[in-house]
């Protein structure tokens, strides 16, 4: 088959979860025997309004957009809205009944379902809508957004195209897939794919890789937290459980990343005389693997005010490098039986402060303990967490509702 995916970040130059996911869906794809487009926003002034692109392989087509990263909320805002009107806009010359056979679709962002509207009906083909998070709702339980407002209203207007245009949505988690048809009421064809990751890690030997010895680090243990800042992770919670954690002289946070909530970290650092923390911005995806391989413990939060049940995709970096997990998490979420009955690591719910400094006491004190769930995170990726998994699940539909 012939298939595009459509994403509003990709590798080489992205540092995010979701665009080195992708690349590995890809890949995999194309190992398999598709032919893969890769559609993505760019928006460097310098570089032709559409650049045809290859990466490793796969064809990647980067049309010029307003920039969504590191600005403003109501700038990125309005150049998320105008995304698929700019790429429709650059690409649909290129367009024809034959030139795909599918389409792979990634929110958030969730302003792409006009162009897939498009594409589904000059190509007449079925589309998959790869569904990570239910925004805008986290944003009204985070108290972001108020819920019924102007804002609120545009948001889910979009949402609601976004959903429309998929043939079929895959969401994180079973109880995910409650949510979803509960709110909206059944109406679309839904089912549960999973985050995905290669099944082996990377063989780094590169000194130059080694961040720890860099800064200062090599005999400390190192409780790592890698990807986006922002409020849906609710980063205060983290920073409570490092400063209880400043009486053991040999433990180390050190937080990778960027977002809305950098600020907020760097201020309690501050404010609390944190001697155990280190903040360094977001680094390359080979340099993230590396710093992998000199960590300790893996490091995860979602907002107590959630009512879905996000899978956060750092999580299958930490697994991917045999790292114990360290999460908290809001009230009956998946991971928390996933994670604890699995024994890859220790997962408790946000609020419990108490639990989650324990969890991380017993990871800091046993050598062993964090080897033993650090292998049992391994063999969780190969249960229910392989590319494969997921692309065979994507391919399948398309490939059913395209008839090939």
């Amino acid at each position: 088959m012939k298939i595009a995916i459509i994403c509003d970040d990709y590798l080489p130059n992205s540092t995010r979860v979701h665009a080195k996911m992708l690349h590995e869906l890809a890949q995999e794809l194309v190992s398999q025997g598709h032919k893969l487009t890769v559609i993505t926003p760019h928006s460097n002034n310098n570089k032709p309004s559409l650049i045809l692109d290859n990466f490793e392989g796969i064809t990647v087509w980067r049309f010029k957009s307003g920039r969504i990263k590191d600005v403003g909320k109501i700038r990125r805002a309005i150049n998320e809205s105008l995304m698929s009107f700019h790429a429709w806009r650059l690409i649909r010359m290129k367009i024809n009944k034959d030139t795909f056979d599918g389409i792979i679709y990634y929110s958030p962002s969730i302003f792409f379902g006009l162009l897939v509207s498009k594409l589904k009906k000059r190509c007449e083909c079925k589309s998959f809508l790869v569904l990570r998070d239910f925004f805008p709702q986290w944003a009204v339980d985070a108290g972001l957004i108020k819920k019924n407002s102007p804002i609120d209203f545009y948001f889910r207007y979009f949402e609601n195209i976004s959903y429309k245009n998929a043939d079929m949505i895959g969401v994180m988690s079973p109880r995910n897939l409650e949510v979803f048809n509960h709110r909206t009421k059944n109406r679309y064809k839904a089912l549960v794919l999973r985050n995905w990751t290669r099944k082996n890690p990377n063989n780094f030997v590169d000194i130059s890789k080694d961040l720890t010895q860099k800064l200062g680090l090599k005999d400390k243990i190192i409780f790592f937290y890698g990807g986006n800042i922002g409020h849906a992770q609710d980063m205060r919670n983290l920073m409570r459980l490092a400063q209880r954690m400043q009486k053991f002289k040999n433990l180390h946070f050190l937080f990778i990343g960027q977002g809305d909530e950098v600020k907020l970290i760097n201020e309690l650092a501050i404010d609390w005389k944190l001697n155990n923390f280190t903040y360094l911005p977001s680094v390359s995806q080979i340099d993230y693997e590396a710093i992998l391989t000199q960590i300790q413990v893996g490091l995860f939060s979602l907002s107590a005010k959630h009512t879905s049940h996000n899978f956060p995709g750092k999580i299958l970096g930490y697994m991917l490098y045999s790292l114990p997990i360290l999460g908290s998490v809001n009230k009956d979420n998946d991971l928390i039986d996933l994670i604890n009955d699995y024994e890859a690591g220790y997962i408790s719910i946000n609020g419990d402060d108490d639990l989650f400094f324990n969890n991380a006491v017993k990871l800091y004190k046993s050598y062993q303990l964090r080897k033993k769930l650090g292998l049992a995170g391994k063999n969780l990726i190969e249960k229910e967490f392989g590319v494969t998994n997921a692309s065979y699940i994507i391919a399948n539909f398309l490939s059913e509702s395209k008839n090939i």
